[in-house]
This record gives structure tokens, C-alpha cells and sequence, in this order.
């Protein structure tokens, strides 16, 4: 091996844990933390800096009170950086490919056109509110939005209304199913640390989950009695469906011949093979023994990022090269995908960072500790943890671990049967529902793909989210009366 290189993997492996120099206080990070968050929203909301800006300006001053080390100070924004980054961005860049490409052939425009004319205008937000909710079952919240959004914005553009009207309603209950139903991380990581079984997890979510959906529409659609602003970028997108400027019916030139726009069919057909590649691959790791060879297979099958480049393959070949567009014509319309997505990567790089930063300078811990100290029974606690350690540094997913470690010692000299410990587990998963907002890279995701202001999306998503994980904690305290019942 190249010895500059060797000598730079032993430097990175031995390079110390990044941490405050001084351990302050718990009164004193959560004050630091509180007074950034408010700065963060006046920034935003008050004196209109873009998101971006504004994120990354409060996480370094954050990161200063919370005296961590000048010379860490832009490791840790560069790793907040990396891990949020390597999770969502080639999701969204792929994402955005496939949705670009049905748009241009005027997919979206014919599928919205079908069911339109089948459901009406009212019943188009139930039936995408039931699309969602399978949907997000085998596949992260964020592919689930970016997959579906074109679709949205095709239905708002018929119906001339927010795309936030059909956005969400099932936004909600996707995110509701991302936390709570395994395979999701989160929770297959509380899982973990409980020793819970994953199956009576699976089965008991999703039971909780279905009355959920409802409410996640009647909660939005009485939010969606009042009207939004919608950002001009998104509006521009909206305006755009179902125009020629946009939809591209065969190859450009002479002796050139119009194709007609692809069958709804085919748009479901294109939508949903990322969906099932994913669910196979889910399947497929939970049902094979990981000493087989077939357990890689399925595993590789079933990661995102290949769900969604085979999509990407799917539509060349089924809408470009079918409609004879060259291959200069379809390079455009790749590139054409990539710079609305911009500002809505680095906003969620920026939320990345500011999650980082909150987990280094103890923020977080300091949060959990507090609230462990409350003496209130253990499925409120984890509840209350995991709902605040959300609300602090906006990752659904460390806010179910952080607080499954901190509750695993009490749960493991509790005496509780199998049932509990998998109502335990939802408690939590339902706790990092609530509260999304600015720190959470999936506010930011919603906020920014249905065109909404700051204010608004707190108005409406951060209000749904936490009226849904409030409801999912007390359908699971129903849970917990019935299996403390059996075990009786």
C-alpha cells in the first residue's frame, strides 16, 4: 500500500473523539440550545435568511458556547455534513431524475389525468393518503416523497390548488409508518437494544398505524381550509405539467413523429419497482440466514440507491428511447433534474450539521438525563425522551436510540413480557414523530418539495407530525393496557 496513504488510514482510525473543553453544565447546554433554536427560527422567519445560511451560521455558534474546541469546530460541520449527505443525497438525486423523466414524457400528466377522472378531485388526497401508507412500508421517507411528489404536484396543478393540499395528508402518515414499522432504522434499532421481537413490533404498528392515516387526513384537511403561499420555484414546477414547453412526445427534427404520452399503466409500473425491489430485498434479509450468499443478493437488490438507479435505467429505455429522443435530448433532461434539488441538498446538509453539533457538545445527553430524572412511568418516559431529543437534534432515528440506551437497563430488570417490551419499543418510535421541525433534515424535505414558507410548515407539518405521534402514543397506551391484561 502507498505509505502516504497507510499513514492517513492509521491517522484517521487513531484521531481522537471530538468534545467540548469544557463540560459545561445541563442547565447551561440546554440554555445554549434553546437560545439557538430561537435564533435559527428568528433568522429564518424574521429577518427571511435562506435556510441554508441561516443553519450553518447557528450550528458554528452553537458549537463556540458549547466550548467546543476552535480547531474541531469544522470537523464536526464537515462530518455533520458527510452523514447526512451520504444517507439522502444520491436518494434525491436519483429521485429527482426518475421524477423529471416522467414529467418530460408526460407521465405524471396522463396518471394524473386517469385517476382524476376516476376518484375526483376530493378523492385523490385519500387515495395518495393510502398510497403513502404502503408505500412507506418497505421504503424511507424521504424516497417516498421524492418518488410521489411529481404525482402530487400533477394533481395540484388540475385541481389549481397548494400542492400541500394532497401533499399532506400522506406525507404525515408516511412519516408516521417511517418511525414506528420495521424495517425502518430507528426502530429496528430500539428493537435491538431492547431484544425485542421485531415481528409482534411489526404487527402491532401497523394496527396502530391504520387508524392513524385517517387522522392524518382529517387533521389536514382541516389545516387545508386556509390558504398558503407557495414558493415561486415550486410554482414555476406546478405550472410546468402538462405544458409543451415541458413534455417532450417524440424525437425533435425533421421526419420527426409525435408519441402519444405513456399509459398510466406504465408510470405505476415505473413508480413501483423501486417499491418492490426494496420490499424484496426487505424480505429477503429478514427471511435468509446472513451466512448465505443469497442474503447479500438481497440485500444489494434491495438498497435504495439501486431500487432507484434501476428505475432510472427503466425510464431510457421506456420513455426516451421508446419516444426516440436522442441521447443529447435525454442528457438535458437528466442534467435539467439536478439544479432544483440545490438548495433543498444543502438545506438538508445544513440540518445535518446542526444535528452534529447538538450530539458533540452534549447537548442531547444532557436533555436525556434531565428527563430521565422525572420519575414517571417507563412508557411515558421513553415517549417524553424520544419527543424531546427529536424536537433538540432532529434525527428520528438517533432520538429512538439515544433513548432505547438510555431506558435498556430499567427495561431489562423490569420483569417485562415480549408484548410489552415491543409496546415499549413503538413508544418511542412514536416520540421521534412529533416535533419535526427546523432541525429535522425531513421538515426541510417537505417544506421544500410542497413549496411552503417556514412558517407555514410549522403551522401545518410540525403541527401534524406532533398531533399524530401524540395519537400514536396513546393508541400504544391502549396497547400496553391490553397486553399487561393478557400477561396478567
Amino acid at each position: 500500500m502507498n505509505p502516504l496513504l497507510n499513514s492517513l488510514m492509521v491517522g484517521a482510525a487513531d484521531a481522537p473523539v471530538i468534545k467540548p473543553a469544557v463540560e459545561l453544565g445541563t442547565p447551561l447546554l440546554l440554555t445554549i440550545a434553546a437560545a439557538g433554536v430561537a435564533l435559527l427560527l428568528v433568522l429564518i422567519i424574521r429577518f427571511k435568511i435562506q435556510a441554508f445560511v441561516a443553519l450553518l451560521t447557528v450550528s458554528i455558534l452553537v458549537a463556540v458556547a458549547a466550548q467546543i474546541p476552535l480547531k474541531d469546530v469544522f470537523t464536526v460541520v464537515s462530518n455533520g455534513v458527510g452523514s447526512t449527505m451520504g444517507k439522502v443525497a444520491l436518494l434525491i438525486a436519483l429521485g429527482a431524475i426518475l421524477g423529471r423523466m416522467i414529467e418530460v414524457s408526460g407521465g405524471v400528466q396522463s396518471l394524473a389525468d386517469h385517476f382524476t377522472a376516476k376518484l375526483g378531485a376530493r378523492r385523490v388526497a385519500v387515495a395518495l393518503t393510502a398510497v403513502g401508507f404502503l408505500v412507506a412500508i418497505p421504503v424511507f421517507f424521504e424516497v417516498g416523497i421524492i418518488v410521489l411528489v411529481p404525482i402530487v404536484y400533477a394533481f395540484a396543478k388540475i385541481a389549481k390548488v397548494h400542492p400541500v393540499k394532497f401533499g399532506l395528508p400522506m406525507a404525515g402518515i408516511m412519516l408516521a409508518i417511517h418511525v414506528a414499522v420495521p424495517p425502518h432504522p430507528g426502530i429496528v434499532a430500539g428493537a435491538g437494544v431492547f431484544g425485542a421481537d421485531i415481528g409482534l413490533i411489526a404487527l402491532i404498528s401497523l394496527v396502530i398505524c391504520v387508524p392513524l392515516g385517517f387522522l392524518s387526513y382529517w387533521v389536514a384537511s382541516i389545516m387545508n381550509r386556509r390558504d398558503y403561499e407557495l414558493l415561486p420555484a415550486v410554482k414555476a414546477q406546478v405550472d410546468e405539467f402538462g405544458t409543451k414547453s415541458l413534455v417532450k412526445v417524440g424525437h425533435d427534427g425533421p421526419g420527426a413523429a409525435a408519441v402519444a404520452p405513456p399509459r398510466p399503466g406504465l408510470i405505476i409500473f415505473l413508480i413501483a419497482t423501486p417499491i418492490v425491489l426494496i420490499l424484496l430485498g426487505t424480505v429477503g434479509t429478514l427471511t435468509i440466514a446472513k451466512s448465505s450468499a443469497w442474503y447479500g443478493v438481497a440485500s444489494f437488490v434491495g438498497n435504495p440507491f439501486f431500487a432507484l438507479l434501476v428505475a432510472v435505467a427503466l425510464c431510457f429505455f421506456l420513455l426516451a428511447v421508446r419516444r426516440r429522443w436522442s441521447l443529447t435530448e435525454t442528457g438535458e433532461i437528466f442534467e435539467g433534474a439536478l439544479p432544483p434539488i440545490a438548495s433543498i441538498l444543502m438545506v438538508v446538509a445544513a440540518g445535518g450539521v446542526f444535528g452534529s453539533v447538538l450530539q458533540v457538545s452534549g447537548i442531547g445527553q444532557a436533555l436525556s438525563q434531565t428527563l430521565d430524572t422525572l420519575g414517571v412511568p417507563l412508557l411515558l418516559l421513553g415517549f417524553i425522551i424520544s419527543l424531546a431529543l427529536r424536537a433538540a437534534q432532529g434525527s428520528a432515528t438517533v432520538a429512538i436510540v439515544t433513548t432505547s440506551g438510555l431506558l435498556s437497563s430499567a427495561v431489562a430488570s423490569g420483569g417485562y413480557t415480549p408484548a410489552q417490551i415491543a409496546v415499549l419499543v413503538i413508544a418511542i418510535g412514536f416520540g421521534s414523530l412529533g416535533l419535526s421541525h427546523v432541525t429535522d433534515a425531513g421538515f426541510w424535505v417537505v417544506v421544500r418539495y410542497y413549496g411552503l414558507t417556514v412558517a407555514d410548515g410549522l403551522r401545518t407539518w410540525t403541527v401534524l407530525t406532533t398531533v399524530l405521534g401524540v395519537a400514536g402514543f396513546a393508541l400504544t397506551f391502549v396497547a400496553w393496557l391490553l397486553v399487561s391484561g393478557l400477561s396478567a
